[in-house]
């Protein structure tokens, strides 16, 4: 069957070539960008990778984008204070390599595109990279990588899994995703139901732990950081912050409700900044909206009520100056991180779609979360919240101590990734 899947990948990357070949303009759209990355994949990885120093480690971390980044980031800081080490970091998407790469975060060696899970790429990338240990995130199960991961005898981990009776392993095509999480030395899982799950297919590796995201959002709102135009607009207002809003569901309910909050200063955050949003929200807000970019720190936002930030990386941080939040992609499969905004004790409310989550769960059953399917939810929910201090005050209490409550999965991972590493030696 893994032959079958090396012929589709294969066939896949001769598509994306050939697309890559079509490009033209300055801004092309974000599966254009991936086609592009994926053309220079394998050669860049091979330079990139030929100057790490070799007489230290190596340790692989994937994670499929920016928002798995987030897991990935505090094992990467544990893991540099604890071992001494070359860490080198992939992405599929080039959301999370375009963000980092022009500058590595501290503590990371290289970030580079993980080229297409072909034979070949898989051989000619491990040649290069080298890696003591390997570590995916929550469920990049790459067949080719993890095969060849496992006949080299490169002990590989996978953090901060969910699986469920609708996962790959349970339909008529998981035989070879069984096989490829059986290569897995230990699975992180967040929940009991997942291990029961991957121990009535054998799978006996499997540690419940926490999630990295708590020791990553805690990190973030320990860490010093003001921004001059964003603290500008939010001085002395309470600010409505939407974040990561991912589709046309999200932009709705987040204009409409700006639309009926007039006196409320809003703050959106695109998950992806292109012209086609920003074109929606000028058209469909009512009140005044600039565009970070726009603005300098002297900006007189006194007839503003909304602020774009056009650029990425910095929603985590601009959480910290604001009341409420909504966080987007619930609509679709991909809802966001609603941990960054809880941490700061932010009442959150995001789509309905909360199944891929644990955390979406837990936190609506605690009264931090809520779900909310229509425009009128969640106007219903904010006008619930907006002049209540004594609620405001309860739910960033029930956050604080549900953030802490679940820190310290990190070290649980990295202690495992320092023995395997050990044990190579």
């Amino acid at each position: 069957m893994l032959e079958i899947y090396d012929i589709g990948m294969r066939l896949g990357r001769r598509a994306l070539l050939a697309l890559a070949g079509t490009v033209r303009g300055e801004n092309p759209s974000k599966f254009m960008r991936f086609a592009c990355g994926q053309k220079k994949a394998v050669a860049e990885a091979v330079s990139v990778l030929s100057g790490l120093d070799r007489r230290r480690p190596t340790v692989w971390i994937h994670a499929a984008s920016l928002g798995e980044f987030g897991i990935a980031r505090p094992i990467i800081r544990q893991l540099k204070e604890k071992s001494d080490c070359n860490i080198v970091l992939t992405f599929f998407s080039p959301t999370g390599y375009e963000s980092l790469k022009p500058k590595c975060p501290d503590g990371i060696d290289a970030v580079l595109y993980l080229p297409f899970d072909t034979s070949g790429n898989v051989k000619c990338f491990l040649d290069a990279l080298k890696p003591d240990c390997a570590v995916f995130m929550v469920s990049e199960y790459w067949h080719g990588y993890l095969s060849e991961l496992h006949k080299r005898g490169i002990p590989t981990l996978l953090v901060s899994a969910v699986i469920r009776e609708s996962s790959p392993f349970f339909k008529w095509y998981g035989p070879l995703y069984r096989e490829s999480i059986s290569y897995f030395k230990e699975i992180f899982v967040l929940n009991d139901r997942s291990k029961d799950l991957l121990e009535g297919i054998d799978i006996k590796n499997v540690t419940v732990n926490g999630d990295p995201l708590f020791d990553n959002v805690s990190l973030v709102a320990s860490t010093p950081w003001a921004d001059k135009i964003v603290g500008n607009f939010a001085d002395g207002h309470k600010v409505f912050i939407a974040g990561s809003l991912h589709d046309d569901e999200d932009l709705k309910m987040v204009t409409e409700l700006a639309n009926k909050h007039r006196d409320t200063r809003f703050i959106i955050v695109p998950h992806e900044i292109g012209g086609t949003i920003i074109t929606h929200l000028r058209e469909a807000l009512d009140g005044k909206m600039l565009l970070y970019s726009q603005c300098n720190p002297e900006t007189d936002f006194s007839d503003t009520q909304t602020l774009v930030i056009d650029f990425v990386g910095a929603l985590a941080y601009i959480y910290r100056y604001a009341t409420w939040a909504y966080v987007g992609g619930g609509f679709t499969k991909l809802l966001h991180s609603i941990i960054e905004p809880a941490v700061y004790g932010l009442p959150v409310a995001f789509g309905p779609n909360i199944d891929r989550k644990v955390v979406t769960r837990q936190m609506i059953d605690l009264g931090i979360g809520k779900s909310v399917s229509t425009s009128d939810e969640l106007n219903t929910w904010f006008e619930g919240l907006k002049e209540n201090p004594e609620k405001l005050r309860e739910i960033a209490a029930v956050a604080a101590d549900y953030v802490s409550k679940n820190s310290g999965a990190t070290r649980r991972v990295v202690n495992k990734i320092t023995e395997n590493l050990c044990a190579k030696k």
